[in-house]
């Protein structure tokens, strides 16, 4: 994957919305607020299962809260047009504890398209 320097983020270092509430909504638990940054249609892709629609962002982030009882602080990110990558610490009750996983989500009017989250 091509990312964009490091020089072409912005000064501030501030994740674009909505990602900033994407994971403000994991620091909190919040499976509601994270589902709703997502657009209808909105798809997440998480240890090789699909989660399509609000519905189901929001039972996949309940169940992997209650599982692995984790938290995503970002690290750093890259942009290539619509889509984000961000490098995440994740930490919780799992093997391997923390790991630093990409979160790549794709981006469309204001909202999450898409996220595929992958070592």
């Amino acid at each position: 994957m091509n990312h964009l320097p490091t020089s072409d983020m912005p000064a501030d270092g501030l994740l674009p919305e909505p990602l900033s509430r994407y994971f403000a909504a994991d620091r909190a638990g919040d499976a509601a607020r994270l589902a709703a940054c997502f657009e209808p249609d909105g798809r997440v892709l998480d240890e090789a299962r699909t989660h399509t629609g609000p519905a189901a962002v929001q039972a996949w982030m309940q169940a992997a809260k209650a599982r692995y009882q984790h938290v995503a602080q970002p690290l750093r990110w890259t942009r290539e047009g619509q889509v984000v990558t961000v490098v995440a610490r994740v930490s919780g009750h799992f093997p391997g504890s923390p790991l630093e996983l990409a979160h790549v989500f794709e981006l469309r009017d204001g909202l999450i398209r898409s996220l595929e989250i992958h070592p």
